[in-house]
């Protein structure tokens, strides 16, 4: 019987209770008589998505089978759902069993139907049939055991629901394609109103059942069929195109949305090409937990890994002249066909993240820093040291020529940067706003550079607490996630006897084997560095795969060391991604150029005239601080 039918069995209700029992596999052993008292006595309901089945506390009233939907499970202070049951299982077997109130809130996250069987019916069957109640006490001693060794999570997002902004918007042609990307790794199907018109929960229940993705497309106007997409949803995805003026999303979608627990995520459409400036006004007006810019296929390939938690996540530490290797990581990356999906850095890892967010080549990367790094000092304007020993000046200049007026929303890739907040300890999470200013911040090193003022905050270089922020991209969950440590494990040791305390000039001269000695810029880099080294090791262990390029030998300052560190983190990256067959891979190779053809700089600088001409609303850097 093919899915878009729908059976019309005049018997099939007076059967449906004793079926979805023996359907069940936690009753599978019952009696067949036990089975039929329970199905003559059970109470078949339906729940619309959003709507609480029974709160944390209150008294257990019997048990409910689920026979089609989904029901979550919360317990008291954890966020999310512990676990989302689906057709066949039982609820409130363990409350029935102990005859204790519920100890979760239960909570439907799709338009539902279950079974009730009372604790009068449960009690009378027990009694008669040990094997009944020797099976709930299975039952739970199955799921304790699940949850004391972390089991027990929620699945992952398998049912996507599209809503236009507006009626205008081609939204069949984009999810048709996101459907075309989801086949790509699962079964997929795509369902809207005509299709699904009339049929009951059941034959919603059989299209998820029966697939790995599906994608539901809602109205743009609050229609009954909207409301109903939005309950069905794991992940709401709205759309807009950003050639229009934004108008806001039906409350009440929201409102249904969060009843369900199911994140809402914007993706914008730009056409043929893209555009800078647009992100803001969308974002002010709906809130969102991420968005997406798509202009090509590239763009909606990444969605679709992103929505399904296959993307790639790419960390890069800080380490000074050392963090030039990030380059040489991502062009072997890059030329290996591993996707880089969402990016995110501290200190000159933020810098280089940034670039590889907004799409530069691997030759537009080397021209630009090496510009502004190895062709110039960017902490040569020495001032007194009231505050840092440069003005600061120089650094400003340098970032707002490399990265214009762009805000953080505005990268094409999903970003991230990092900084410290020296007046309360946590690391700060820069996720909108200005893109240069949120770098100065996270490559203000302390003592050299003066730190950035936002509001009562002092913020200075990220890696004084997260060097390395593979837990930031953990929470954003792109999938897998990689990271590239440029850091300093023993960065420079002195060589002589602390209590001799040698005089000024040795400290600035070389040692007679060449070795240059320690100074005071050393010293604060390291200095603040220590805090973000403090937890390296963890953060090493949370990402999926570790780069540590070997860079023991370059100084955390010898910019002129730039070819040399790039060069090393290819070829080191090159070696771990051909023992990583399991990596994603793009369906085929994008050759990009490994160095700056002659043209370039004259390109670039005509590029940034023109994103500088965009005219946009200039908005502080906000911050999610982090412990």
């Amino acid at each position: 019987m093919s899915l878009d039918e729908e059976p019309s069995n005049p018997t099939l209700e007076s059967r449906l209770a004793i079926e979805c029992l023996r359907a069940c596999p936690a009753l599978a052993d019952i009696d067949a008589e036990s089975l039929e008292r329970l199905a003559a006595a059970a109470v078949h309901f339906s729940l619309p998505a959003g709507y609480t089945l029974c709160e944390s506390g209150t008294t257990s009233d019997g048990i409910y089978l689920v026979t089609a939907g989904r029901i979550g499970v919360k317990i008291d202070g954890t966020a999310g759902w512990t676990a989302q049951l689906r057709s066949g299982e039982l609820l409130g077997e363990l409350s029935w069993l102990m005859n204790a109130p519920h100890s979760a809130q239960l909570v439907a996250t799709r338009d539902s139907e279950l079974l009730w069987l009372s604790k009068a019916l449960l009690d009378d069957i027990a009694a008669r049939s040990p094997r009944f109640a020797l099976a709930i006490a299975r039952l739970c001693a199955q799921r304790l055991h699940r949850s004391t060794r972390g089991n027990a999570t929620a699945p992952r997002a398998r049912v996507f629901t599209i809503v236009p902004n507006s009626p205008d918007l081609d939204a069949v042609s984009f999810a048709s394609s996101l459907v075309t990307e989801l086949s790509r790794v699962g079964r997929a199907e795509f369902v809207w109103d005509v299709r699904a018109s009339s049929h009951t929960v059941g034959w919603f229940n059989n299209i998820e059942e029966s697939n790995d993705y599906v994608v539901y497309l809602a109205d743009a106007s609050s229609s009954g069929w909207t409301r109903q997409c939005v309950r069905q949803a794991d992940l709401l995805l709205l759309v807009a195109d950003i050639r229009e003026t934004p108008r806001p999303w039906t409350e009440a979608l929201l409102t249904i949305a969060a009843k369900s627990a199911s994140p809402v995520e914007l993706a914008l459409l730009h056409g043929e090409r893209f555009s800078y400036g647009c992100a803001t006004r969308w974002l002010e007006s709906t809130p969102v937990s991420a968005h997406h810019h798509i202009v090509d296929s590239a763009d909606l390939a990444r969605l679709a890994r992103l929505i399904t938690h296959r993307g790639v996540g790419l960390v890069l530490s800080g380490g000074g002249a050392r963090g030039f290797a990030h380059l040489g990581v991502i062009q072997a990356l890059r030329e290996a066909r591993v996707p880089i999906d969402y990016v995110g850095g501290a200190s000159i890892g933020s810098l280089i993240a940034a670039g590889a967010g907004l799409g530069w080549s691997d030759a537009e990367m080397r021209m630009r820093y090496r510009r502004s790094f190895v062709d110039t000092n960017p902490v040569n304007d020495y001032t007194f040291p009231f505050v840092a020993l440069t003005r600061g000046g120089k650094v400003n200049r340098l970032l707002r020529r490399e990265f214009g007026d762009v805000l953080i929303e505005d990268i094409r890739l999903p970003y991230f940067c990092v900084s410290a907040n020296l007046t309360t300890g946590c690391a700060v999470e820069h996720r909108r706003g200005s893109l240069w200013q949120s770098l100065r911040a996270s490559v203000a090193i302390p003592g050299v550079m003066p730190p950035v003022l936002y509001g009562d905050a002092v913020l200075v270089d990220g890696a004084a607490i997260n060097n390395l922020p593979v837990d930031i991209m953990r929470a954003h969950a792109p999938g897998i996630v990689i990271g590239s440590d440029a850091g300093v494990d023993r960065p420079f040791t002195a060589d002589y006897d602390a209590a001799e305390q040698p005089p000024f000039w040795r400290l600035l001269s070389r040692s007679s084997s060449g070795k240059r000695r320690i100074n005071i810029f050393q010293i604060l880099m390291r200095a603040g560095m220590v805090g973000g080294e403090a937890g390296i090791l963890a953060q090493r262990e949370l990402a999926d795969l570790l780069i540590r390029p070997p860079l023991d030998d370059i100084d955390l300052l010898n910019w002129k060391a730039f070819e040399r560190a790039i060069g090393i983190g290819y070829e080191y990256t090159t070696q771990v991604l051909g023992a990583r067959p399991d990596l994603p891979r793009h369906a085929a190779a994008v050759r990009l150029p490994s160095r700056a053809p002659s043209s370039l700089i004259g390109a670039v600088e005509r590029r940034e005239r023109g994103v500088a001409a965009v005219a946009r609303t200039r908005t502080p850097f906000p911050q999610r601080e982090t412990e």
